[in-house]
């Protein structure tokens, strides 16, 4: 009985990919940063993970003969806090940078800036998070990027961190928006609640999501 009247607020503290927590973020937590939310459509993303998205009808990427990505931003902008200073952050969007530059590369060459058949990848590391008191649902703060605690057996109050991220598509000749996703994703857990978070761990999902996003320009294009 104990076990079944815990299951719910597990599930909602968790905010993993997997499991029985949401799996795309709520439209109330849309951050802003994209042009337009209501074009967005539940869909999985190449790995199989629920994304957001939206592709304009009948768009032609195989035009498209090179790639910019801008510098990912941190929308809206955070205050550093002791759990996640500022080099945590710059971090954060320094790897997501490279992370999809590294997988973009691997499907179009890399362009120096916006340009005639350049599609143009607009990233954001945006807020999902939540407190840290008790079994309490997730509410949203700018970029805390911190999940709830969760009580172990030990007394020992375990962190799961998580992450969100808006991204537009754009037609570098124009600044036309031909593709928008949001979604989110769960980091690497720290061991206490006075442990200071890192960018590494991040990496993972973020490798995840520009591998995502390169997988499905390639398979847009091989249609």
């Amino acid at each position: 009985m104990k076990m079944t009247f815990l299951a719910v607020p597990l599930c909602l503290l968790t905010l993993t990919l997997s499991g029985c927590a949401s799996k795309y973020v709520d439209p109330e937590n849309y951050s802003g940063f994209l042009h337009d939310y209501s074009i967005l459509k539940e869909d999985k993303s190449p790995s199989g993970a629920p994304v957001m998205r939206w592709i304009q009808s009948g768009v032609d990427v195989s035009r498209y003969t090179s790639v910019y990505i801008e510098p990912s931003q941190l929308y809206p902008q955070p205050q550093p806090t002791e759990k996640i200073p500022a080099g945590t952050l710059k971090g954060i969007t320094q790897y997501y940078d490279q992370a999809l530059k590294t997988q973009f590369s691997k499907v179009l060459p890399l362009a120096a800036g916006p340009g005639h058949d350049v599609l143009i990848v607009r990233p954001a590391i945006t807020a999902v998070s939540a407190k840290t008191k008790g079994l309490q649902p997730y509410e949203v703060i700018p970029i805390a990027l911190l999940a709830a605690g969760i009580s172990t057996a030990t007394g020992i109050r375990d962190q799961d961190t998580s992450l969100a991220t808006e991204a537009a598509f754009l037609d570098g000749r124009d600044n036309t928006v031909v593709a928008e996703v949001v979604r989110m994703g769960a980091g690497e857990e720290l061991d206490n609640s006075s442990q200071v978070m890192q960018p590494k761990d991040a990496r993972a999902v973020l490798d995840g999501w520009a591998t995502d996003m390169a997988k499905s320009f390639e398979m847009l294009r091989s249609k």
